[in-house]
């Protein structure tokens, strides 16, 4: 999924990866294992026995060595072996966007992480612009090494 042209903040981060787009689909769509690869994200848990499908919501579980919060996310598009995207707080909330889209090539499938915001989450409206700042040149970096430690456990 594309961020949209309200966005205030954006970043996209890929890596070829030698494994298949379902193989990495199935990975990513399982958000209890995000805490895997993720060096901020440590897990989910599904609501009501959800299992990935549009429309399913989770608890997403964070830490940063200075705290640790949950979010509410619901799935905004769930497309096996090529896109899985999930918005904090709702798609109605229409606030922070995570994508992950697979697209296969010749060795394998290049991963495809897309980040937007287009409304605040209360707590980043809340937040001192210098801190929100930090924080969107913090996400790419994190996105790129998500990527990388992906590769290393579905290539492993």
């Amino acid at each position: 999924m594309r961020p949209t042209p309200d966005a205030i903040h954006t970043h996209t981060a890929s890596i070829e990866i030698a494994a298949s787009p379902e193989t990495l689909y199935g990975m990513v769509s399982d958000v209890t294992r995000m805490g895997e690869w993720s060096p901020e994200a440590v897990g989910a848990d599904w609501h009501d026995g959800a299992t990935g499908a549009e429309g399913d919501w989770f608890v997403g579980h964070n830490r940063r060595p200075e705290r640790d919060w949950s979010r509410e996310c619901q799935v905004a598009k769930a497309v096996p072996g090529e896109d899985f995207t999930f918005v904090v707080g709702g798609v109605e909330a229409n606030c922070t966007w995570w994508s992950y889209e697979f697209e296969p090539t010749e060795a394998g499938t290049t991963v495809t992480e897309r980040w937007w915001i287009v409304n605040k989450t209360p707590a980043l409206a809340a937040a001192p612009a210098e801190m929100v700042a930090q924080r969107v040149e913090m996400t790419l970096g994190m996105m790129q090494e998500t990527l990388a430690s992906l590769k290393a456990a579905a290539e492993a």
